[in-house]
């Protein structure tokens, strides 16, 4: 009675007109979640505790799985930058039926990646030096103020969802809040479309400037080597089929439609429209890093860039062609984008392709000798690694099963399904 009194029942704080499981589920669903993030919890205690001696990293490999994460998921986040752009400033329509989603994944994207970077610095009671005493000629300074800087951005354009919540909705002075949050939407999207583009950009740049490294060192335009460009055109040419992804992996746990295959195609045709930009220029870069800047600046020749199999031809191979350019071909093509299974695998194969890109930039470039006396160097990371990037995706499952369960999210569902019922069609879940 106390509760019913005082306090909301659950199903009270449930998006109106949306269909939910029980809470008993719930907590179950969430209960392995938890695990993991206890688990992820520990590793990041005993990094914090015994510093980065407990991980696998060492003198060669400074960077390893986990800034292979780190750019891998904020690579795959951009599709809240780019959404945003498309959404606000180009003003597509269709796409405010998942903009909601894209929002929130860029924010555990971002705000994990954020998490991980504490770890991986080795002091992190210093983490405030590269504000603080900033190298105004590294790239990482332009790179660390505007991914916090897109972070804080990121949480501004979530406040809505979060003020839109059933119960809070029902206070005037919230209610008007956030309408007045949505109206200035598009200023934040154009800020975050500025801040991310740069920074994604300079993650490519670090690479491309380490002269020292032929697998990654590149030339350029201007002040910025070719991977500059290459960074950001990955990330918006796979960001907005890794939201599809999260989305249509949420219909199949929850068993409700979310987002309609008309929006779903549209995301699909712009990825690809990216992705062959990107592909095209990786092609054109990759040649002119063979065909010149190996023989006349590093005075190697592209064999020597690769060595047995882990550090094989066969992954440039994978990562462009098939995770690459097959992609491409399926979703520009209306007729293969249309086929659902076809337009599923493509997705997949462009987020695959963007990590295999993220992980030989950084893991393959580290390995190859630098010099007469050194071999090539095989990294492998423990536990550690893995459950600090474990952390990540649970915190990840944990914030999107809660603001799914108790937020407006997909403005689509409840008529998505309303009218697969009407049709006995699947889509109502239990």
């Amino acid at each position: 009675m106390l509760k019913g009194k005082f306090l909301p029942l659950d199903s009270e704080l449930l998006p109106e007109g949306s269909e939910r499981c029980s809470l008993s589920k719930f907590i179950l669903w969430l209960l392995p979640i938890g695990l993991l993030l206890l688990w992820g919890l520990y590793a990041a205690f005993k990094v914090l505790a015994n510093g980065l001696g407990v991980t696998g990293l060492d003198d060669y490999f400074g960077f390893g799985l986990w800034i292979t994460f780190d750019l891998a998921v904020i690579a795959l986040g951009a599709g809240a930058f780019f959404t945003g752009l498309l959404r606000y400033i180009l003003n597509i329509d269709p796409l405010k039926n998942i903009i909601n989603l894209a929002v929130i994944v860029g924010f555990i994207c971002y705000s994990g990646a954020m998490l991980i970077l504490v770890l991986d610095i080795g002091q992190p009671l210093r983490a405030w030096f590269g504000y603080w005493h900033a190298n105004v000629h590294s790239m990482l300074t332009e790179v660390i103020f505007c991914i916090t800087c897109y972070c804080a951005v990121l949480v501004i354009e979530y406040i809505p969802l979060i003020l839109e919540q059933r119960q809070l909705d029902r206070i005037p002075l919230i209610r008007h809040l956030a309408h007045n949050f949505h109206v200035f939407m598009p200023l934040f999207a154009g800020i975050g479309a500025f801040l991310s583009t740069f920074h994604q950009g300079s993650l490519g740049g670090m690479y491309g400037v380490m002269f020292g490294r032929p697998y990654a060192f590149r030339e350029g335009f201007f002040i910025w080597p070719w991977t500059f460009f290459l960074f950001v055109l990955s990330a918006v040419g796979s960001g907005p089929l890794f939201t599809v992804l999260i989305a249509s992996l949420m219909e199949k746990i929850t068993g409700r439609k979310l987002v309609s295959w008309e929006v779903k195609s549209i995301m699909g045709k712009i990825a690809g429209t990216m992705l062959s930009v990107y592909i095209v220029f990786k092609l054109l870069d990759t040649w002119w890093w063979m065909t010149d800047t190996l023989p006349s600046r590093a005075g190697l020749t592209f064999d020597q860039m690769f060595y047995g199999w882990i550090y094989g031809k066969w992954l440039m191979f994978l990562e462009i062609i098939i995770c690459g350019l097959l992609p491409c071909v399926i979703l520009l093509k209306k007729s293969l984008r249309e086929r659902v299974r076809l337009f599923y695998a493509a997705a997949l194969l462009d987020c695959l392709g963007i990590v295999i890109n993220r992980y030989v930039m950084t893991v393959q470039t580290l390995a190859q000798p630098v010099l007469p006396f050194d071999s090539w160097a095989t990294y492998v990371p423990n536990w550690v690694e893995w459950a600090a990037s474990i952390l990540v995706i649970a915190y990840g499952a944990f914030l999107l099963s809660l603001s799914y369960r108790y937020l407006p999210i997909f403005p689509q569902e409840a008529a998505l399904n309303r009218d697969c019922g009407s049709l006995g069609l699947p889509g109502r879940g239990s």
